[in-house]
């Protein structure tokens, strides 16, 4: 990473990705579209950011992009005038979608000439929340790209793009970072303390950014531990308790999926824990390590892995508009009783 610009260094474990859009720019084979997949907070902003600031940086060639030029600086701030970032719009009930009037509204601005960079970029975000409309209404400027213009898309994963989408983008895949890396990055770069950096490393399933947020809002933290005390609350009572506490839970929805994705999490250490498939290296939830094993010796596999199949398949039934309160009750008479 040392030999590469300085302002490419502020992207960390995706080194392969960094030198892909590097080359293309010192060789001049910048393509007119690319479509950046990953989970979210894997850092695909930041390399569309950096892309973007390399493409109009005013330093040297080689030196680009040097993230102090006045260029360089607009764009990472999203002050650019040149540089457009499209994000979904967010309705009444939380749904994100990206809308055919932003799209119509961005072929206006990508039709007409740079007011002083090279290139007129457009970045847009979670392109896969692009409502069909959208989507087919974009096509055409994929097909006849502006001259001077680059296109840079985010999604979560390509397949879920339409496929003449796909077809017209260079597609760069990022893959998750190493725990040991992101580690690493939280105490250096943002002065993490080591036994939060561990935790938040393991937690964060290879991507920093959501790490970064998670040390940055202690509520992230705080509410996992309020999650995992009411799953051992449940472990540690009686059926009835736990119908009870079904009841308790059903009467806010909207806390139940992120509760249930954290159950999920603890679950399937436990499942690694039970088979003893380098667990201690492998698990997520580290500060709950000593619980893990314990259960692990104490409960048949079986039973595990039917509680890992039932909070999977209770996420997915909350999905489609189930029952909360029997999705819960049925989580609750899979999940082993004490003894």
């Amino acid at each position: 990473m040392n030999t590469l610009a300085p302002g490419w260094r502020k992207i960390v474990g995706h080194d392969w990705a960094v030198r892909l859009v590097a080359n293309s720019i010192l060789h001049d084979r910048a393509g007119h579209a690319y479509l950046i997949t990953g989970p979210d907070q894997i850092g695909k902003m930041t390399l569309a950011r950096a892309f973007a600031q390399a493409l109009n940086c005013t330093a040297e060639i080689g030196q680009r992009p040097c993230g102090e030029c006045r260029s360089c600086q607009l764009t990472q701030t999203d002050k650019h005038p040149d540089v457009r970032i499209i994000l979904p719009e967010v309705s009444d009930r939380g749904a994100m979608s990206i809308k055919i009037e932003q799209i119509r509204r961005l072929q206006q601005d990508l039709s007409l000439s740079a007011y002083e960079a090279r290139y007129k970029i457009a970045i847009l975000k979670r392109f896969d929340t692009a409502n069909l409309n959208a989507a087919n209404a974009f096509l055409k400027t994929l097909e006849e790209p502006p001259n001077n213009v680059i296109i840079v898309l985010t999604a979560t994963d390509s397949d879920t793009l339409l496929p003449t989408i796909n077809s017209r983008c260079r597609t760069i895949s990022l893959r998750p970072v190493p725990a040991d890396l992101i580690e690493e990055t939280l105490m250096t770069r943002h002065q993490v303390k080591p036994d939060e950096a561990n935790l938040l490393a393991h937690l964060a399933d290879g991507r920093l950014g959501w790490a970064v947020r998670a040390h940055q809002e202690p509520a992230i933290l705080h509410d996992r531990r309020a999650q995992l005390e009411t799953l051992h609350k449940a472990l540690d009572g009686s059926l009835v308790a736990r119908f009870s506490l079904a009841e308790s839970l059903a009467r806010k929805t909207d806390a139940l999926p992120p509760l249930l994705r954290t159950w999920l999490s603890w679950w399937r250490d436990l499942a690694l824990m039970a088979y003893g498939r380098k667990a201690n290296e492998l698990i997520s939830n580290v500060d709950e390590s000593e619980i893990l094993h314990d259960l692990s010796d104490r409960w048949p596999r079986a039973e595990v892995l039917a509680s890992l199949a039932q909070t999977e398949a209770a996420l997915r039934h909350l999905g489609q508009n189930a029952n909360a309160r029997l999705v819960l009750e049925n989580i609750f008479l899979t999940y082993p009783r004490p003894a």
